[in-house]
């Protein structure tokens, strides 16, 4: 246990060396003449002095992964958008923020949107785009309108629009307001959302780099990632690429809530042990109680036991060799007197509600799976029922055309094999409900 403390404090030491690059403690930083004060938009006046394949290759070179839950590499997703320009060329920027336990997105929009909006005309100039969508949740509204402000300023200094800071490049962005679907923050469901017909997720292929926004070549990115590309032409890749972990590097907002002393938005280099967050930095749990479970990005990722995060970080490949995945890094603390049969009913029940209804497995699954946590959670399931909830899931998952069945499926798999015992319980000490 010594041990496990020195490192936890090692780790922490390291981290507090990190400047605060994402979210600056600067008075004002979203006003864009603090912002331009402090560096601002010196990297989209480098940028216009790059080739774009200089531009993409340096984002190669930094091996940024994207930060909306997958983690593809940035500057590889970059390079699948065709060089010619025979139809008009899109970038779609997902600030839906739909997922359940994250909340970061809407810290950059509220204190460093001038970031963002760097970020996008970076990406636009890069791939040769000269329209840029902003896709805000309908419910961020407070944050809907310091964007948009932001936006308008950045065009009364020719940062947005015809012939940027005197050159060729011109682009415009444009914000556009979600109507509250979980769904939508799937890329293709965010383009049929934004040419105005119902969130439907699209079959694959064709993907959106070569069939996107009305037909045309389409880059979909999230908030947090183009946040990150200023960063990297500042300071070069070989800069960002040393920066947390090596295979998942730079800084990452992580959201921590649930049974925690301090919630909330911490900057921290990608690669920080989960203790370190939880203890360090979160305050530890309430009431100094034991961590029994802990979802660490967000609903759609696999929950984990307490008492396996040990040596546990936040990225990519520490998070998939654990058994779940960094998502959004919305890490959920859940203490020891925690129902958490309780909890996946709430879960299941959520993706019930967000399904489109478009696939079978998940439009029936889900509702299936929702039905029988019931019966676990009112003392009145049968002893076959925990096998026969794990096939439902088993069979939502990979058999639908968008990943919201693999986010439902994915907390009930990992709660039966990690808690089976909390199923059955419910069996075995089954009484009378009337």
């Amino acid at each position: 246990m010594e041990m496990v403390m020195m490192t936890m404090m090692k780790n922490l030491e390291a981290e507090i060396k990190l400047e605060k690059l994402l979210l600056p403690n600067i008075q004002d930083y979203h006003l864009i003449d603090v912002y331009e004060k402090h560096g601002g938009y010196q990297a989209l006046k480098k940028t216009l002095s790059l080739s774009t394949d200089d531009v993409i290759n340096e984002i190669k070179k930094s091996n940024l992964r994207g930060r909306g839950g997958a983690c593809f590499p940035t500057g590889l997703k970059w390079s699948f958008m065709p060089k010619s320009n025979s139809k008009p060329k899109y970038l779609a920027v997902n600030g839906d923020e739909s997922e359940p336990g994250t909340f970061k997105d809407r810290y950059l929009f509220e204190f460093n949107p001038h970031l963002i909006i760097e970020g996008i005309l970076i990406g636009c100039y890069a791939m040769g785009i000269t329209t840029a969508y902003v896709y805000i949740r309908g419910e961020y509204e407070k944050w809907i309108k310091m964007f948009q402000k932001a936006v308008d300023d950045a065009y009364s200094k020719n940062y947005i629009g015809k012939n940027i800071l005197g050159t060729n490049f011109s682009t415009n962005i444009f914000i556009h307001k979600g109507a509250g679907a979980y769904i939508c923050g799937e890329e293709s469901a965010l383009m049929n959302s934004i040419e105005g017909d119902r969130g439907y997720p699209r079959v694959k292929p064709p993907f959106p780099a070569q069939i996107g926004l009305w037909g045309c070549p389409t880059t979909v990115n999230n908030i947090e990632t183009m946040a990150n590309i200023p960063l990297i032409i500042n300071n070069g890749s070989e800069w960002y690429s040393k920066i947390g972990a090596q295979k998942h590097p730079g800084p990452i907002l992580v959201g921590i809530s649930g049974h925690v002393n301090k919630p909330g938005v911490y900057e921290v280099p990608t690669g920080i042990l989960l203790t370190d967050l939880i203890y360090n930095y979160a305050g530890g749990v309430l009431g100094n109680k034991k961590i029994k479970a802990l979802i660490p990005g967000g609903l759609s990722t696999m929950i984990l036991r307490g008492d396996s995060i040990e040596g546990v970080s936040m990225d990519a490949e520490s998070l998939k060799a654990a058994g779940s995945s960094v998502g959004t890094a919305g890490l959920i603390v859940m203490d020891e007197e925690t129902d958490l049969i309780k909890v996946i009913t709430r879960i299941t029940k959520f993706y019930h509600h967000e399904s489109c209804g478009q696939c079978t497995p998940c439009r029936e699954g889900t509702g299936w799976m929702e039905k029988m946590l019931h019966r676990f959670e009112n003392y009145n399931a049968r002893p076959e029922d925990i096998d026969l909830l794990l096939d439902v899931a088993n069979n939502i998952e990979g058999n639908t055309i968008c990943a919201l069945g693999d986010a439902a499926a994915w907390p009930v798999q990992s709660m039966i094999k990690r808690f089976r015992e909390e199923f059955e319980k419910r069996v075995t000490d089954k009484v009378v409900v009337n």
